[in-house]
């Protein structure tokens, strides 16, 4: 503080040595503002510089999940059209399989009537040939 003296080495009442040690520490606290000011705005500007480094990472860190996001999207469409293809063929041979198992049922079927038809000539010519050669015995005997 400064302090009023009744001299006349001062000016208006002040002494010049006060003012002057006053006047340096306004200076002093000055440039100790002055360096405070200047560490923090070079601060500030750290921190703007990171806070943009990681708004740039936040960006392509986003633009990542989208990728994935679309490429796990394609797999998984990829994924259900293979499925549906096969399920497709698998039904196409399955129904080819039955066609097939049925022309050979049939087919079956009918060799199956075409044997028990030739049997039952077969049981025919056999049946008339033991009645004639019964006939053949019989008239063997007789004689």
């Amino acid at each position: 503080m400064l302090k009023i003296k009744n001299s006349l080495s001062g000016w208006n009442g002040y002494s010049v040595e006060e003012v002057d040690d006053f006047l340096d520490q306004v200076t002093e606290e000055l440039e100790k503002k002055c360096k405070e000011l200047s560490t923090s705005t070079k601060e500030v500007e750290q921190l703007k510089k990171e806070l943009e480094h990681y708004k740039g990472m936040e960006s392509t860190l986003q633009n990542t999940l989208v990728i994935a996001q679309s490429a796990a999207d394609e797999v998984k469409n990829a994924a259900k059209q293979q499925a549906n293809q096969i399920i497709k063929d698998a039904e196409g041979t399955a129904r080819q399989s039955v066609e097939t198992l049925s022309q050979t049922i049939v087919i079956k079927k009918k060799e199956l009537e075409d044997l028990d038809k030739q049997l039952d000539v077969y049981k025919a010519k056999m049946e008339s040939l033991l009645i004639s050669q019964l006939e053949l015995i019989k008239d063997m005997k007789k004689d």
